[in-house]
């Protein structure tokens, strides 16, 4: 089965120009099969060409998110840069002989484009988590990245009726890249909605990566994001609110992967 597809927008110039792999389907999502540096490669190069992206990242819960709410699955499908950002999606991609190299975390990601940024200069924006704690996040990256410009931050809080005036908020700033960390779907609305005003940058959908840089939830110890247990720690923190999306879905997610391999073993 041909598990090659295009997405909604011109994106020839990466692999043409930039020698990057063609986008593949998991389980019936987009997912570009890059490294890290390949995907900072083609962040880079959508701030050069001053192109607007949506940078996403899938994992087993927006998979579901795909199938259970159709204008999820028509955003992802035309998000310019789609990575695996769930050890999920990389095994099940293995298992479908899909060749995914590795897993694009969005918090490891956002310190990568911040160092590219740092490194170019490029103008970046946060938005998104409550205004304390996206003060303590600019904090920290200035600390980390002293010469890093930020052109802005302000908190999520804020209704779909105020998506313009957000949205002129952000852009008076003139950033290169806006890091968005507000739930699902919102966050994908949001980010669509800068693509119909025209804005020139790349959005990067980064979840609560605010609230771990910031210090304010731990991340997993490093031996059990080798060994794909970051969500049992995600769980483990938030139990009410987690345990049920990562039980039940991981279980689903399982039921789905097993009847996909029957589906392409029988084709």
């Amino acid at each position: 089965m041909n598990n090659v597809i295009k997405s909604g927008s011109d994106r020839s110039f990466l692999t043409h120009d930039l020698g990057l792999p063609a986008r593949v389907r998991v389980m019936g999502a987009p997912v570009d099969p890059w490294t890290m540096q390949q995907t900072v490669r083609a962040t880079e190069a959508f701030v050069d060409r001053k192109q607007f992206a949506h940078l996403i990242g899938v994992n087993a819960d927006k998979l579901f998110q795909m199938r259970d709410d159709p204008r999820m699955s028509t955003i992802v499908n035309r998000c310019e840069i789609v990575n695996a950002d769930g050890s999920s999606m990389v095994m099940a991609a293995h298992r479908l002989g899909i060749p995914v190299p590795e897993r694009v975390a969005g918090i490891d990601l956002m310190r990568h484009l911040c160092r590219l940024a740092e490194e170019r200069q490029f103008r970046v924006y946060l938005l998104g988590a409550q205004q304390k704690v996206v003060t303590q996040t600019v904090e920290v990256l200035k600390k980390h990245f002293p010469h890093i410009v930020i052109a802005g931050y302000r908190d999520g809080y804020f209704s779909n009726d105020e998506f313009d005036s957000v949205i002129d908020q952000v852009m008076a700033t003139k950033p290169n890249i806006v890091f968005v960390g507000i739930t699902s779907p919102k966050k994908e609305l949001l980010i669509e909605r800068f693509r119909t005003r025209g804005a020139a940058a790349v959005f990067v959908g980064v979840g609560g990566s605010f609230d771990v840089i910031s210090g304010n939830i731990p991340r997993a110890p490093q031996w059990m994001q080798r060994m794909n247990l970051e969500w049992l720690f995600r769980m483990m923190q938030e139990p009410k609110r987690l345990i049920r999306r990562y039980v039940v879905g991981n279980t689903r997610f399982l039921i789905l992967l097993n009847k996909e391999m029957r589906r392409e073993k029988h084709a």
